[in-house]
């Protein structure tokens, strides 16, 4: 594929087309993947969104990107910024997240494609600063932000999830461009 906003060594970012939505459906239905969420996502919610997404890029050029492997062409999941304004005290803000396949978990996928994508969203997009959140047991999602030299902010509890105890407590980390 050439359409790509930005590559990194392995993974090429771009973004959403129609035929990714299934393959997003079947990522974000499977429970392993969705273990730190409330629950598994339906059809209809990952297709609306995946719509969320496409307008980002369309407003701001980014979103949380589809990604694929460039050796392979194959979709994995995605990786990218979003702009997220929750009830806290360091919203509104710009997010990095990921969300892969579990056949693409441990290839050091989403350490390489969020330090591109870090890396874009400071030289590229000029953006002042960027967070990272996770629930605190998420251990996962919390060493590939400190993997990514993002650096630990505050604990917080989540707004959203405050009636899932479970998945409440969370970590806030962020970075900001090299001086």
């Amino acid at each position: 594929m050439s359409n790509y906003v930005f590559k990194s060594q392995r993974l090429g970012f771009r973004n959403w087309i129609e035929t990714d939505i299934p393959k997003m459906v079947t990522i974000s239905s499977d429970p392993d993947v969705m273990e730190f969420f409330p629950d598994v996502a339906t059809p209809e919610q990952t297709r609306e969104f995946i719509q969320r997404l496409q307008t980002s890029y369309n407003n701001k050029g980014y979103c949380y990107f589809a990604v694929d492997r460039l050796d392979t062409n194959e979709f994995i999941g995605f990786i990218g910024l979003l702009g997220q304004n929750y009830e806290s005290e360091f919203t509104p803000c710009v997010d990095i997240g990921w969300r892969l396949g579990k056949k693409h978990w441990g290839l050091g996928f989403a350490t390489e494609g969020a330090r591109r994508c870090l890396e874009y969203g400071f030289k590229e997009l000029k953006l002042p600063q960027i967070i990272s959140t996770a629930p605190a047991i998420n251990r996962k999602s919390i060493h590939v932000m400190e993997k990514i030299g993002m650096t630990k902010r505050l604990d917080f509890i989540h707004s959203r999830l405050t009636y899932n105890k479970r998945l409440q407590n969370c970590m806030c980390y962020e970075a900001r461009p090299a001086d």
